[in-house]
């Protein structure tokens, strides 16, 4: 269950753009709700330039550009030393590119994610100096590598760091050049770059003032587009000049890996968008530095030969179906975790562990259990004596934070507000939940909500191509500028239509005289909760759908509820209820909405025999019971009739699946030994979690 949130939005400034600019009352109210207000705001959005800003701008490019020229005219052995992510797999292939038409003797090295990690390892120029390297050049890591970029000093090896990470203190390390616009002393007009961002900048700073900027966006911009999309840095900016132009590009790029992938990704004919790259592209990339070797994905982009490229798409399309089945199975062990141990679903932050689980995926399954329960989470690998995790987070909680805040009990550990990673001895994992669950108890008495942010409401009325048209105008989308997300509210659901051996539905609306048709993806006829007759609020996003030549406007629904449910308020009392689990005191206004009376047990237990148990969200329920029964009091009703053996009970989510049990006699209430705590926690103002 999410809090839907609309956007503000000024509708005299928005008819005020409209009638100043020339656009559409629709297009205009859409900018203002992006931010965009100004003549040069909007004009800059609209037209994507064909510029970034002067490379120079950044500290020591100068020396940067310098020292690899020097490295060209002297046929010196030149090795660029990548990343395993998607942006790092971008920038190597960007950079080698590059430097091999101007023949350059280069090489690339990107370390094994499994065995040497994160960044610049001593080991690894150890290496480099005996195949004879002279000049390191960083892409998308290097900014924390002082150490590594000292010991290469020490054997007569150069370093120019491009990198887009923070500085880590005062801290550079000792290299020829340090590119990186977050450094403390850099004052370039844009940070928020990828590390492909600021490797395409060098490459445009090495082709000089007077170079071709858009041969060069011809030329690389596809890559720069996966690197950026995959590193989900805001799309604004020169980030939006490199995607757009980019996403353009790839659709008629020469390079036959980039092809390869596409047809093995199911995207061949089709419209590349930003959502098509990030879901089916970079995961792909991704897959080869989680299970295998981001080496084979570099050698896929840099292919000659057509045979090679489909081969490798083809590897790199199997790693990925292996990387999905292995993120299944983790999650599935932790839904069974969470169905052994029902406490710990009522703790702030999710911290769940597991012997051996790929360390390569847990950070994406981290995010599955953030989507599915609304809560952070930090996914742990037990591996020996030492574990690795990796966790994400919700808007309003620093991750980043808080983790910072339990180093005592880390070995390793770092990231920034909505994702972490951590490594942590495999004895201390207990002792981490309970301080990360501690410092969100004392910095988060409410933690934050779960939100849906919804551009605006439409009647509609308004739903036609013409405004799915225009909405191209604000591609691409992505961080930063999300796809557009619409409100349809009051909607009366007329018919229910089972599609796609019955994996998918068709839905039909209407709104005093205006009928439509939705989609609802992955949802089965079973899974839906609703009934025609039901009045919905829907959440959608307006795409243009063609068959046999044909455009029409195609509604997809990402999430959908009750007209009237008061998602806020049922948020609140869930939070009430989990508090009262963990042993929380209780005021008596509290114990009011929480503590249900015997008639309220008796509504639910007639409701649940009527419809032989339930398969759906506690939300849901909650309507149905025509919101009776505050709905924390409903909560706590289930667990009590699960106490006393009435029902058996399973959750995942926000999902409940009750059966009702055959039971001889009656049931005391005053048997519950739950009910008693809860009890006893407003006498005494709290007691130990139960």
């Amino acid at each position: 269950m999410k809090q839907w949130v609309t956007a503000p939005l000024d509708k005299e400034i928005a008819k005020t753009i409209a009638q100043t600019y020339g656009l559409s009352q629709f297009l205009s109210m859409m900018l203002v709700i992006r931010g965009f207000h100004s003549k040069e705001q909007i004009e800059s959005f609209l037209n994507t330039p064909d510029s970034c800003f002067d490379p120079f701008l950044l500290k020591d490019m100068d020396l940067a550009v310098e020292r690899i020229h020097q490295a060209l005219d002297q046929f010196e052995k030149i090795c660029i030393y990548g990343d395993y992510d998607a942006d790092g797999v971008t920038s190597t292939s960007l950079l080698y590119s590059y430097l091999e038409s101007l023949g350059a003797d280069v090489m690339y090295y990107i370390p094994e994610r499994e065995s040497e990690g994160y960044g610049m390892n001593i080991d690894a120029v150890r290496k480099l100096s005996e195949l004879g390297v002279r000049l390191i050049i960083t892409v998308d890591n290097g900014i924390a590598a002082a150490r590594e970029v000292e010991y290469a000093n020490s054997l007569h090896i150069d370093t120019v760091v491009t990198d887009h990470h923070q500085q880590q203190g005062d801290i550079l390390p000792p290299a020829v050049a340090v590119v990186d616009p977050h450094r403390l002393d850099c004052d370039c007009p844009f940070k928020n770059m990828a590390g492909v961002g600021v490797t395409f900048q060098l490459i445009s700073a090495l082709e000089g003032k007077d170079g071709g900027f858009s041969t060069l966006l011809e030329n690389y911009s596809d890559l720069a587009a996966i690197g950026t999309i995959g590193d989900i840095v805001p799309l604004e900016k020169d980030n939006r000049v490199l995607v757009k132009h980019g996403l353009a590009q790839l659709s008629r790029t020469d390079r036959l890996g980039i092809q390869a992938l596409i047809t093995e990704s199911g995207l061949e004919g089709k419209k590349l968008t930003s959502t098509a790259v990030a879901f089916s592209l970079v995961p792909r990339i991704n897959a080869a530095g989680r299970l295998g070797s981001s080496r084979q994905a570099v050698k896929l982009l840099l292919s000659e030969y057509p045979d090679e490229a489909e081969d490798l798409a083809r590897e790199i399309g199997e790693q990925n179906q292996q990387r999905q089945k292995i993120e299944g199975d983790i999650a599935l062990q932790i839904e069974e975790y969470l169905q052994a141990h029902p406490e710990r679903r009522f703790d702030r932050i999710l911290v769940v562990d597991g012997e051996n689980w790929h360390a390569g995926v847990v950070g994406i399954v981290a995010s599955r259990v953030v989507e599915k329960y609304g809560k952070p989470c930090v996914v742990i690998s037990r591996e020996g004596e030492l574990s690795r995790g990796s966790g994400r987070s919700v808007e309003g909680f620093s991750l980043s934070d808080a983790v910072y805040a339990c180093r005592e009990h880390l070995v390793r550990f770092g990231g920034h507000p909505m994702a972490a990673g951590i490594t942590i001895k495999t004895d201390k994992i207990d002792d981490f939940r309970l301080a990360i669950n501690a410092y969100a108890a004392q910095r988060h008495p409410q933690m934050p909500y779960p939100k849906l942010l919804l551009d605006c409401k439409l009647r509609p009325q308004v739903l036609s191509l013409d405004i799915v048209e225009e909405l191209t105008l604000l591609e691409p989308f992505g961080t930063g500028n999300p796809a557009p997300l619409f409100g349809l509210y009051s909607m009366t659901l007329t018919g229910i239509t089972p599609c796609g051996n019955r994996k998918h539905l068709r839905l039909a609306f209407q709104r005093e005289k205006v009928k439509i048709t939705a989609m609802r993806f992955s949802v089965t006829p079973e899974e839906f909760p609703y009934q025609p007759g039901d009045i919905l609020d829907l959440a959608v996003t307006l795409e243009r759908n063609e068959y046999r030549g044909e455009a029409s406007l195609s509604i997809h629904i990402r999430d959908l509820k009750l007209h009237g449910v008061d998602e806020a308020a049922l948020l609140q009392e869930q939070a009430l209820y989990e508090g009262a689990r963990r042993g929380e005191g209780l005021s008596d206004d509290k114990t009011e909405k929480l503590l249900p009376n015997r008639e309220q047990f008796a509504v639910v237990y007639r409701y649940l025999r009527e419809q032989k148990g339930w398969n759906y969200g506690l939300d849901v329920l909650y309507f149905r019971l025509e919101q009776k029964i505050p709905f924390a009091a409903l909560c706590l009703i289930l667990d009590v009739m699960e106490e006393l053996g009435l029902v058996t009970l399973q959750t995942s989510g926000s999902l409940y699946q009750i059966h009702l049990r055959e039971i001889a006699g009656k049931v005391n209430l005053d048997d519950s030994v739950l009910l008693q705590k809860i009890r006893n926690q407003r006498e005494k103002g709290g007691v130990q979690s139960v």
